[in-house]
């Protein structure tokens, strides 16, 4: 794991269930087994945030499973920051990982691309490829949105890009 993660990001990470089947989308009937575990190991990540008070994020999923949204949320100085974020799984999944988009902030900040995708290249492609197929949704949301929020949001409200939504 980097070095740039913090201990509780570390601690967090090694208890979410790793994935055992490498299929994608197009992989009609193992993308089912995937799928199963994909919901297992978001469902396991869910119940560590809330047993440590640390929830953070509400997710849902298409009928297929290839489409994903939901709303995270970050306090900064006691005030809630919430947005939507969205994704599709690529049709490269899992050697491709998610490109997880948060529209409204969408030319906030220079750490996202044209349509409100979070920048992940520097510190999470790397190690989801390394990981490949052992990390999944979960893994992405716990150590690629959540840094994210973590570095950019407090930087955006000190810009003022962003107000409270509490």
């Amino acid at each position: 794991m980097s070095a740039g993660w913090d201990s509780e990001t570390k601690e967090t990470v090694k208890k979410i269930p790793l994935l055992t089947i490498r299929a994608g989308p197009r992989d009609k009937e193992e993308w089912g087994k995937r799928l199963k575990e994909e919901l297992q190991a978001l469902i396991k990540y869910i119940q560590l945030n809330k047993a440590t008070d640390s929830d953070w994020f509400t997710i849902t999923s298409g009928k297929d499973g290839t489409t994903w949204e939901g709303k995270c949320w970050y306090i900064h100085n006691l005030h809630k920051y919430e947005f939507s974020f969205e994704f599709d799984i690529p049709a490269t999944y899992p050697a491709a990982s998610p490109e997880i988009k948060i529209p409204e902030l969408d030319g906030k900040t220079a750490k996202m691309y044209r349509g409100g995708a979070i920048c992940l290249t520097v510190h999470f492609k790397p190690l989801w490829a390394k990981n490949c197929p052992h990390f999944g949704i979960a893994h992405a949301l716990c150590l690629g949105l959540a840094p994210w929020l973590a570095a950019e949001i407090p930087f955006m409200i000190d810009e003022g890009a962003i107000k409270t939504s509490s």
